[in-house]
């Protein structure tokens, strides 16, 4: 008798769609804790996937602009039940998310002005500079693992925050360097903690670093197919917008707007929110940088892809200019909300589905997978930036020639105690702020 465990057996595409949309209700703590939750659930409990399998999904998901989580998400239920299983993997990521947040964000709007609602956002607010440190923390643990990504996220970091370089072309300049340092020095680009590093001793998975599946094998009519597929599902709900509201509606410009963000934004949810902050604050005046740092909260403290801020961004802006009447503030904020993650995630599932037989071919291929460390190091450089962004906004709330606010930064700091040294979740975390949050608030 083998002492050796055996493969998992086979899962049913409803039993997947149970795990799915269990994950979409569980999954808090930003991308970071998201990507954990997976591999903890799929690679290491269920082994439903290997880790190798499972590392390389990830590394093409943090090439891709869009939210890499619900990317993964989407990538590993292709994996395991072909298109369907890659669209109800990445919609049940994102629906529960999607409806929490519209009726959290009616409450801000309605009752933000409440010393209750104020006080516990006051406290919030310097908890979520502390987990996107904790995040830059968490990922460059596990991706800088030498000299060389160590100066690709420094040279990150100093190109957007000093030089104010578009995040594209740091990606692209990462890339660069990860394809030139993964031919002259291959063994510090390599994709480490495989199963291959267990000297195959490890359990196997359903999915395992062997396993060859039929429908992963690239066809060049299922790719026309899928493409020809999302332009009509982009052309038909933008059409409808152009013709009932006009190019310069509110809804029409929200969807073009995320639609661009969606295309020209890598490295997941931390690294395209400058970008949503520069064109929905400061050129279409959607909403006020607070506002912008509440609706981060609120993405913190719900369930699915911290990029669903942009559905906060969408509410508050269509909310402030009801569409049809003066009654109909909560129902153009949430049609908005809806469109806006619609335009947003649409590119992410072709992304994977178009994309996934291509990557599926390049197992083990450092020319393939050194570009993609290259990226993953310089993402850690650009989340450090925006720590340092929050931080500005939440110590220093009317700017430097304001005063410098106290109270707020000891919850900062009490928050990265928190995460750092004792090892608190982002829940408790954030609940602890709030309740400071609140007591300072009201006894100021």
């Amino acid at each position: 008798m083998s002492d050796s465990p055996e493969r998992p057996a086979a899962v049913s595409l409803l039993q997947a769609f149970w795990f799915w949309l269990k994950l979409g209700l569980i999954s808090f703590g930003g991308p970071a804790g998201q990507i954990s939750i997976m591999h903890q659930e799929l690679v290491e409990k269920r082994r439903w996937l290997s880790e190798r399998r499972f590392l390389h999904a990830l590394n093409y998901c943090m090439l891709l602009p869009g939210p890499e989580a619900q990317q993964l998400a989407t990538y590993i239920g292709w994996l395991m039940h072909r298109t369907w299983g890659g669209v109800i993997a990445g919609a049940l990521f994102v629906l529960p998310s999607l409806l929490i947040l519209i009726a959290l964000s009616w409450v801000y709007l309605v009752f933000g002005d409440v010393p209750l609602v104020a006080g516990i956002f006051y406290g919030i607010k310097p908890a979520v500079t502390a987990i996107v440190l904790q995040a830059a923390w968490r990922i460059g643990g596990r991706v800088l693992k030498n000299a060389w990504l160590w100066a690709i996220a420094a040279a990150a970091f100093v190109a957007i925050f000093a030089l104010q370089l578009p995040f594209p072309l740091i990606v692209l300049g990462a890339a660069l360097v990860g394809y030139i340092g993964g031919r002259l020095a291959p063994q510090h680009f390599a994709v480490g903690g495989g199963h291959g590093e267990a000297g195959g001793a490890h359990a196997p998975a359903l999915i395992d670093d062997d396993t060859r599946l039929a429908h992963t094998h690239f066809r060049s009519s299922r790719l026309a197919l899928i493409l020809l597929a999302g332009v009509v599902l982009w052309l038909l709900p933008m059409g409808l917008l152009t013709l009932a509201f006009g190019w310069q509606g509110t809804l029409t410009q929200m969807g073009w707007f995320f639609t661009k963000a969606a295309l020209l934004t890598f490295g997941g949810a931390y690294a395209v929110l400058p970008y949503v902050y520069q064109g929905a604050i400061e050129h279409y005046g959607w909403l006020s940088p607070r506002q912008m740092i509440d609706g981060l909260a609120l993405g913190e403290t719900t369930p699915g892809p911290l990029i669903m801020v942009v559905a906060f961004v969408a509410f508050v802006g269509a909310f402030g200019q009801p569409l049809f009447g003066g009654d109909s503030a909560f129902a153009s904020g949430a049609l908005a909300a809806v469109l806006v993650t619609w335009f947003t995630f649409l590119p992410s599932f072709l992304f994977i589905l178009a994309g996934g037989p291509l990557v599926e071919s390049t197992h083990g291929q450092l020319k393939f997978t050194a570009p993609l460390t290259g990226i993953t190091a310089a993402v850690v450089g650009v989340i450090l930036n925006l720590a340092l962004f929050f931080g500005y906004h939440v110590l220093w709330p009317q700017g430097f020639v304001g005063a410098f606010d106290w109270v707020s930064a000891l919850i900062t700091l009490g928050a990265a105690l928190a995460l750092f040294a004792f090892k608190r979740g982002v829940i408790e975390t954030i609940a602890g702020c709030a309740v400071v949050g609140l007591a300072a608030h009201l006894l100021v």
